[in-house]
């Protein structure tokens, strides 16, 4: 087997547990239009066509901002904006009417495709649709009519399930209906937002122009809380000046927040412009873009019997490597109480075990293990800070921890070098003299 051969089928391994996760599950797609006029875009619909194939249950929502502005500059019309929203009079309709219908042609072409040189060979999409959006007008705002814009009044959760339910994939436009027959123009964040809400979507995933948020580093963040991403939106919003545009990336953040506050578990911002952004985030541990969700989705806590196997796996390495010593299955079973883990989705990817000696008033640190892809964040020193504070609990008054290659970062956070003698009695006993740990003190 060839490097680029063992390297598919480590992938594939990797990525098996969230193919059976997300399979059944239904995920909201949203895509502006810049993303349907982006090179990629093509290599996206192969990744939506594959999402299909696994049981994913898919709606996609697609916006046409620039194709509007685009028939309003061939027609001479203005573009008039109020309150960062289109002013869509009846000349503008028409161009939002002429915009969302090609692009829904060019999707359902795309989504069509079954050419055996391609990689949706057989896939037999069925793409369906329809006035599932009611919408309202937003009225007049300050003396100002914006006619024939609008906002979402309801969505027929019950129709799309339906859909949903027979295989389909439901894509829906910026466009949404009244009961007296009227047209509205929409904004797709409001479209995607309320239909994932609506179904009690799994996800709601936004194409972006940027891979994520990124920080001070240029680095993109993996994870972000709703309260910070709102705090993020707000910042932005109160820079502008009165007719200035909202970023795409702030109207993309408030659409995500707004699902989470309405019950979407998880929230995805990623590239239409990186080939596969779409397979890494759903099918890899870190993902390619950022994460906006209500909470952490990686906790702190007591280990269980059905955590050894994590266990196992995240300390192999560093007890192959002579870092730590190395552990049965057996031993871990009957000390698991003992282990306090990190759990990322699933996935073990921390541990710290802790050993009290009641009598001496201390408590051996033991089996501290970082797994290598989440070191740097400061997940060991959480993980210290939650053992000091079960310590304390117990009525213990010091922490010590016997180390051969990780001295400097105990002596960092606060553990003082000591002499062998001030280890337990029972401990000193079963002191290993061939691998000469030192031994580190902390008082709590």
């Amino acid at each position: 087997m060839n490097n680029q051969a063992q390297v598919n089928v480590s992938w594939f391994r990797h990525s098996s547990p969230y193919i059976n996760a997300h399979r059944g599950k239904t995920f909201v797609l949203m895509l502006g239009g810049e993303a349907l006029e982006h090179p990629n875009f093509a290599n996206i619909i192969h990744d939506i066509s594959l999402l299909n194939s696994l049981g994913v249950r898919l709606v996609l929502v697609y916006g046409t901002r620039p194709q509007i502005e685009a028939r309003l500059q061939e027609r001479g019309l203005p573009s008039r904006m109020y309150q960062h929203q289109r002013i869509t009079d009846e000349a503008t309709l028409n161009c939002v009417k002429e915009a969302v219908g090609l692009a829904r042609i060019d999707i359902e072409a795309q989504l069509s495709l079954g050419l055996a040189n391609s990689p949706m060979f057989n896939a037999q999409i069925r793409v369906v649709g329809g006035n599932v959006v009611t919408a309202r007008p937003l009225g007049v705002r300050d003396g100002q009519d914006m006619c024939y814009t609008g906002e979402v009044r309801r969505v027929d959760a019950n129709a799309i399930n339906r859909l949903l339910a027979e295989g389909n994939i439901v894509v829906l436009s910026n466009l949404g209906y009244s009961p007296t027959g009227e047209v509205f123009n929409l904004s797709v964040e409001d479209v995607a937002t309320r239909t994932a809400t609506a179904l009690r979507a799994d996800k709601l995933i936004a194409f972006g122009d940027e891979p994520g948020v990124v920080n001070k580093d240029g680095e993109v963040i993996n994870e972000l809380l709703a309260a910070k991403a709102e705090r993020l939106v707000k910042q932005h919003l109160a820079s502008l000046g009165e007719h200035d545009p909202i970023s795409q990336l702030a109207r993309i953040l408030k659409a995500l927040v707004d699902a989470c506050r309405g019950g979407v578990k998880r929230t995805h911002l990623i590239s239409y412009q990186t080939d596969g952004a779409l397979l890494t985030e759903l099918f890899s541990r870190e993902g390619s873009g950022t994460m906006v969700i209500q909470e952490s989705y990686e906790q702190m806590r007591q280990a269980t019997i059905e955590d050894v196997g994590g266990l196992i796996e995240l300390l192999r390495p560093m007890e192959e490597a002579g870092i730590l010593v190395r552990r049965s299955r057996e031993l871990l079973e009957a000390e698991i109480e003992r282990f306090t883990v990190v759990d990322r989705d699933g996935t073990i990817i921390g541990c710290m075990a802790l050993y009290p000696f009641p009598d001496e008033g201390c408590a051996e640190l033991a089996c501290v293990a970082v797994h290598s892809e989440y070191r740097g964040d400061d997940r060991g020193l959480q993980m210290l800070e939650h053992i000091e504070r079960r310590a304390r609990e117990m009525g213990l008054s010091e922490l010590f921890v016997l180390t051969t290659r990780t001295a400097h970062w105990f002596v960092e956070n606060g553990f003082v070098l000591s002499p062998l003698t001030r280890l337990p009695a029972k401990k000193k006993e079963l002191y290993n003299y061939q691998r000469n740990s030192k031994v580190f003190f902390k008082t709590l």
